[in-house]
């Protein structure tokens, strides 16, 4: 997001961040990147689910934000959704758990000084699952560049099954993670001044072009517009 008054620190949750932001009224990109949001919004609850396009929002000045962003394929165990469910989405939490539930947990928020650090104690009472095993080594492997096939069966999977786990884990298959996943990695680096060329060939990308069709692809506009 690149609007308002926006701060984001690790949270409480394993893998988790705690995200706060006022808006200033004017237009913010979000892009994807393999998470879901628990989002509090003015008193109100709704889940994000993972992006698999930028989307642009707006909101009026003085509007406030916290949100708890989950570590990729995390969020599903929490929300009890697969996150396949809510792809490019943004959905009150109320239609993913009883609406008396959501209300108990936005009223036990809206009694606290700070809604970003009475968000992150509600949830984190509420996280109690174990990580899932293979979303870990999914991760791992796709960041590492191993292919559909081997990552299949490194994790004793058809391609099939994978997909489908995939699916219900980030939104997307690993073909599709692996893009996102990769924007992600190459806007770190380019936002520490390497030039667009020197990115491209650290984070495998065939050449500077084909870095600058997938952003233009996943995140709406060229690289050199997103970083300005």
């Amino acid at each position: 997001m690149d609007a308002g008054a926006y701060r984001e620190r690790p949270a409480a949750l394993p893998g988790a961040v705690l995200w706060t932001r006022t808006a200033d009224g004017s237009e913010y990109r979000v892009l994807p990147d393999g998470c879901m949001d628990l989002l509090w919004i003015e008193g109100e609850l709704a889940v994000a689910g993972p992006d698999s396009r930028a989307h642009v929002g707006a909101a009026e000045a003085g509007v406030r934000f916290a949100g708890l962003r989950f570590a990729p394929g995390t969020a599903p165990g929490f929300f009890g959704v697969p996150a396949r469910e809510v792809l490019d989405s943004l959905v009150p939490l109320a239609d993913v758990w009883s609406p008396a539930r959501s209300r108990r947990l936005a009223d036990r928020i809206g009694r606290g000084a700070d809604p970003g650090v009475a968000l992150e104690e509600a949830a984190g009472g509420l996280f109690d699952g174990p990580p899932d095993r293979l979303v870990g080594q999914v991760l791992r492997e796709v960041r590492r560049g191993v292919g559909v096939r081997a990552l299949a069966g490194s994790v004793g999977l058809s391609e099939r099954q994978l997909y489908r786990r995939c699916l219900d884990a980030f939104g997307y298959g690993p073909k599709m993670l692996d893009r996102v996943l990769r924007l992600n990695l190459a806007l770190e680096r380019a936002r520490t001044g390497l030039s667009l060329a020197e990115v491209a060939a650290r984070t495998g990308y065939a050449d500077q072009a084909h870095f600058t069709r997938e952003v233009t692809a996943l995140a709406g506009v060229p690289p050199r517009t997103l970083l300005a």
